[in-house]
């Protein structure tokens, strides 16, 4: 509750400091309560209050006055103190927030506004986040707009259950589109972010698979080895275990399997893609690439006709060659990664063709 008006001083609206006038202009609230400020302070602070100053008087000996009505007494009190001091405490942020966010815009005071904006994010809540984002809206604070926005949409279901909301249907069905519309685009842009980190993840345990294939074929692993060199017995498993034990296994596979040469073989047509993969990116000379096939899938993508299907593998190529740089570049993921339980490669091969349309 306001203060009982304060009668003006006996020196009128000029006070003498130092031998220069100052003129003293006074603050009228909605409570009736009159509040002194020296003119060049509020001028200093804000170029609305500036420019209401520097109006003409009707009379030349009357005081000046400026109104600033619709807010609690002690808000407008709080607001003038900043603007001498540039300080607002806690307490008084916690009371009169949204006021003092609201006095800011009108006046143009940045400082205030920015210390207002960040008050008011901390203190979001259920309850007041739909309030608030109207106030962010009309006082153009974009910072506080997104994180309402933001919070209405993680937790929509229960915002929905709200006053405010309520109010809002009721009142103003611009906005409630307008969140309806960020709702939407944010679940859009979720799905797409996770389609992406799926795909990325694709192509990572292909480039893998692709580091693992060469590995087996030139050096050797726990069980398959290069077709002239016995495995040793004595071998500790890769640091890619995980991924060479499978292929180790599909190679396995591969060299009995009798439905291969009819290709009714599903898990040997995973094997033929990935030694297909491999053809594409190898840089090694053809008599020098240990693994099987390299040569002979080189000669036949020379002959491919199908110009759809030669552009989806290109693309599936580029991006493994991508992933395998990037793995390359950045160790400490990959020992992350390592530590997590992977896709299969059976996944990863069902699903290469449908990544790289």
């Amino acid at each position: 509750m306001c203060r009982s008006p304060v009668s003006p001083p006996h020196h009128e609206s000029d006070h003498v400091s130092g031998g220069s006038v100052e003129t003293i202009v006074y603050i009228l609230t909605s409570g009736g309560r009159r509040i002194p400020a020296l003119a060049k302070i509020l001028a200093s602070a804000s170029p609305v209050l500036e420019s209401i100053i520097d109006r003409p008087r009707k009379h030349r000996s009357s005081e000046k006055t400026i109104p600033i009505l619709g807010v609690p007494c002690e808000a407008v009190e709080v607001f003038v103190r900043f603007i001498y001091s540039n300080r607002c405490s806690e307490e008084e942020m916690e009371k009169f927030g949204i006021h003092l966010l609201a006095l800011s815009h009108v006046y143009l005071i940045p400082q205030l506004k920015a210390r207002c904006t960040k008050a008011l994010i901390e203190r979001l809540t259920i309850e007041n986040v739909v309030d608030t984002l109207q106030l962010a809206r009309l006082c153009d604070a974009p910072d506080l707009y997104l994180k309402c926005m933001k919070l209405i949409s993680n937790r929509f279901k229960v915002v929905e259950e709200s006053e405010g909301w309520r109010f809002l249907q009721d009142n103003d069905p611009y906005l409630e589109l307008e969140i309806l519309k960020f709702i939407d685009e944010s679940e859009s842009r979720r799905k797409r972010t996770r389609k992406h980190l799926q795909e990325q993840s694709l192509y990572f345990q292909l480039s893998e698979a692709m580091d693992c294939l060469q590995h087996i074929c030139t050096e050797g692993c726990t069980s398959v080895g290069p077709y002239d060199k016995e495995p040793s017995k004595n071998r500790a498993p890769c640091s890619k275990f995980s991924t060479c034990e499978g292929l180790q296994h599909s190679i396995k596979h591969f060299a009995i399997c009798k439905k291969r040469v009819n290709g009714g073989c599903v898990r040997c047509k995973r094997m033929w893609q990935l030694f297909r993969l491999h053809s594409s990116i190898c840089e090694s000379p053809d008599s020098t690439c240990r693994v099987p096939l390299c040569r002979q899938f080189k000669i036949k993508e020379q002959q491919v006709k199908n110009k759809k299907e030669e552009a989806r593998w290109e693309l599936l190529v580029r991006k493994v060659v991508a992933a395998k740089a990037i793995s390359s570049l950045s160790l400490p993921m990959r020992k992350r990664e390592q530590q997590e339980q992977p896709r299969s490669l059976r996944d990863a091969m069902n699903n290469h063709v449908s990544v790289a349309c």
